[in-house]
């Protein structure tokens, strides 16, 4: 007799809150294909982001600022034709969100193309109208503080974000009123732990740490956390295969395999 095994729940922004209620840690990394997404999450992962380091990892950029909305409605619609089970956030790239208006129009153009659960936007109060305004039109927004890679040309550089005191402060200032203005959770990238954990400590909603300490859910480049990109190796990273090493390997076989005539052999033809 057949046992039927009913499919996972779908995870929805108040899911990812209930389980930082539960005290249960949440896991995110990113993709931006349908192959990898559908991967990820068939191995169930809770949240997959769709993050505009696309500029990076698949278009080769040394920043994110060229990433345009466009470009990210393809790499989200893709992902999200890949997922069943968890939540899908994209990011709205740099210069989508100026202002309240441009970044309404620019966040219901996305959800509609894309069908993606949720939202991300970088920085706080400055950019607290317009979210306020996204998430009165009944679209989640999930926020982003510490080294926001959009305003990477007024920081100078990837450096650790909120190590003074002023700096900590406006952080958590800027975390609180997120969360007031309806955000259902916040990115903390690049930040000291200890300050991870005090903001972590004083929201109801999720916090996510990427080299940002002692959060309720951490997230990692797909890319990163598979060993694809030879050479890169920040202290936040850990990699769970050597994927450059082993897809290195396998096409230096298969060029070999073709200059000896071995590939295709007979049993390989039609």
């Amino acid at each position: 007799m057949s046992v039927h095994t009913p499919a996972k729940k779908k995870i929805t922004v108040q899911t990812l809150i209930d389980m930082k209620r539960r005290g249960e840690k949440i896991s995110m990394l990113t993709a931006y294909d349908f192959t990898t997404a559908r991967i990820l999450d068939k191995a169930g992962i809770d949240a997959i982001l769709v993050g505009d380091s696309a500029a990076n990892v698949m278009a080769g950029y040394d920043t994110t600022v060229p990433m345009t909305v466009d470009e990210m409605i393809v790499y989200a619609a893709s992902v999200v034709r890949g997922t069943e089970h968890a939540l899908v956030i994209c990011d709205m790239p740099f210069g989508s969100y100026t202002n309240p208006i441009q970044g309404v129009d620019n966040a219901v153009k996305i959800m509609q193309k894309t069908g993606c659960d949720a939202l991300k936007l970088e920085g706080g109060k400055e950019i607290g109208d317009t979210v306020r305004k996204i998430v009165e039109i009944g679209i989640p927004v999930m926020g982003h503080l510490g080294l926001t890679p959009q305003s990477i040309h007024k920081f100078g550089g990837y450096g650790l974000r909120a190590n003074n005191e002023q700096e900590a402060e406006k952080l958590i200032s800027d975390a609180k009123l997120l969360e007031e203005i309806g955000c259902f959770g916040i990115v903390l990238e690049k930040i000291p732990a200890s300050l991870s954990e005090k903001v972590s400590a004083q929201l109801s909603i999720p916090t996510i740490g990427i080299g940002g300490g002692m959060c309720d859910r951490h997230v990692l480049v797909v890319d990163d956390m598979l060993g694809k990109n030879d050479g890169f190796h920040p202290k936040f990273l850990r990699t769970y295969a050597n994927l450059h090493r082993d897809m290195t390997e396998a096409v230096g076989r298969y060029i070999a395999d073709v200059k000896n005539r071995n590939f295709p052999n007979v049993s390989e033809q039609y």
